[in-house]
């Protein structure tokens, strides 16, 4: 039993989780002390060891009924190895199945077939190529295996932001400013007894504005919520003003925590300081808490919204249309960002996401590292894609 666990650890380590040999040794005496009464005890006694993060539990659960003599999870991780004919529609794995499987049968050779002419096969390394970056950057976050993850954590971090420069209402002196400035040039005259001397300049002070995200973290956004943390912890120490919220049946701040320099210590105070992750959806109360106890804080100066969300609320009767004409009006700019465009057939036809389209500016989709690089692109003031929401609510129509 001690090495099944020690196998078993490994197997979770490959999948992403972190895992070492103190949890190892801790948990085989933990299932020493609890004994192997039931299945469901071993299975929390294992899981209060090796399961530190709520975005661990699927991994967890996964590869125990894999490992611990599940068939028809067996089945499943193995097809997605094995190359089949699918009639139909084309389906995508469940999330986080493809680093299972990765890390389950991943060291395990394919069975080769003797080819018929003894010509010697040419096998071409293309890792890291330039075809193999443009996979990644299209590739949907949630079907990405751990290595994949991880190489798109590294890309995000490399990620910078093309700040905007917004004009403001105030000015300073500048050689060759586009005004007069005719108070510091009388200024200047009453030093030589109003004879003038020079006319003075001034120009339009620029700044960056502020940069509020408030990002959806329910049950449905999962599969994308743990690489999107990483994306906001880069723009956030890019020395630009972040502000950074979480809601998911409530609204949390999280500002203070992603401006720590260590991207997996702020991840952990995250997850520690959030307890509805992974949970339900309450869109309209969220951004209504957010409207009555934060917007006047952080909404000035010209700021822009990243609202990431895939719009599905669970509020039927609840003033979402209402808390996001609000958001609207108080900032300068409101981006919407949502992960279901990633389909081709997406139409607006559920009720939250048409009682939120009139208010919005942009509709971007946030699916993969090609369209971080878009919306990257979009908040420096260029055009990449036509984002204009009334296209959707045309369509839907």
């Amino acid at each position: 039993m001690a090495e099944n666990i020690m196998h078993f650890a490994r197997v979770l380590r490959r999948a992403g989780l972190p895992v070492g040999p103190g949890a190892v040794t801790d948990a085989v005496r933990a299932v020493e002390a609890a004994g192997f009464g039931e299945r469901a005890d071993f299975y929390w006694t294992l899981h209060a060891v090796f399961v530190h993060r709520r975005d661990q539990r699927d991994i967890f659960d996964q590869a125990f009924h894999v490992f611990w003599r599940k068939p028809e999870f067996l089945e499943q991780m193995m097809s997605m190895l094995m190359p089949e004919i699918a009639a139909g529609v084309d389906r995508k794995p469940d999330p986080g199945r493809a680093r299972l499987a990765e890390a389950m049968f991943g060291d395990q050779d394919a069975p080769s077939r003797e080819s018929d002419s003894d010509e010697p096969n040419v096998e071409i390394d293309a890792t890291m190529t330039f075809s193999d970056r443009e996979v990644l950057r299209q590739m949907d976050f949630e079907q990405m295996t751990s290595r994949e993850q991880e190489e798109a954590r590294r890309a995000i971090a490399r990620l910078r932001l093309r700040k905007p420069r917004a004009a403001t209402r105030r000015f300073r002196a500048a050689p060759n400013g586009e005004r007069v400035d005719m108070r510091a040039t009388i200024r200047s005259s009453l030093r030589t007894g109003g004879n003038l001397t020079g006319i003075k300049q001034r120009s339009r002070i620029h700044k960056i504005p502020p940069l509020v995200v408030l990002c959806d973290i329910s049950g449905s956004m999962s599969g994308y919520s743990r690489l999107f943390m990483h994306f906001l912890h880069a723009i956030t120490n890019d020395g630009a003003v972040v502000h950074t919220f979480v809601f998911g049946t409530r609204l949390t701040n999280i500002t203070r925590h992603l401006r720590t320099k260590d991207v997996d210590d702020a991840l952990d105070r995250v997850t520690e300081d959030v307890s509805d992750w992974s949970g339900g959806t309450r869109i309209g109360a969220c951004l209504g808490d957010f409207n009555k106890n934060w917007s006047r804080r952080v909404l000035g100066q010209g700021a822009h919204v990243l609202l990431i969300t895939d719009g599905l609320d669970r509020e039927e009767d609840g003033d979402l249309e209402a808390q996001m004409d609000r958001l609207h009006r108080s900032c300068k700019r409101l981006v919407w960002l949502n992960p279901l465009l990633r389909f081709d057939g997406f139409e607006a036809r559920a009720l939250g996401i048409r009682a939120m389209l009139p208010h919005v500016d942009e509709f971007r989709p946030v699916h993969n590292l090609e369209s971080l690089d878009a919306l990257a692109l979009a908040l420096a003031g260029g055009t990449s894609y036509t984002a204009d929401p009334r296209d959707w609510l045309r369509s839907a129509a």
